[in-house]
């Protein structure tokens, strides 16, 4: 569970280098659900029979590509 006191992406993860679909979906705020139909189609990730891992680099890009822009980083 991620709590307070969180000061970067390496705290989200514990060091990790990758995360299981329910850790990714924690780590991003959202359901499980969510991150299957929103979210891991546009992820690279890592399947070994049923187990699917998620890169946290793969997250921190797709953060960085989904992120909404502030009026003032139009101006």
């Amino acid at each position: 569970m991620i709590g307070p006191g969180v000061t970067g992406p390496g705290d989200l993860t514990g060091g990790r280098l990758a995360l299981s679909k329910p850790e990714a979906a924690e780590a991003l705020g959202v359901s499980v659900d969510t991150l299957e139909r929103h979210v891991l189609g546009e992820l690279r990730v890592v399947r070994r029979g049923r187990l699917v891992l998620v890169p946290v680099r793969e997250l921190e890009a797709w953060l960085e590509r989904n992120a909404a822009r502030t009026l003032e980083d139009v101006a």
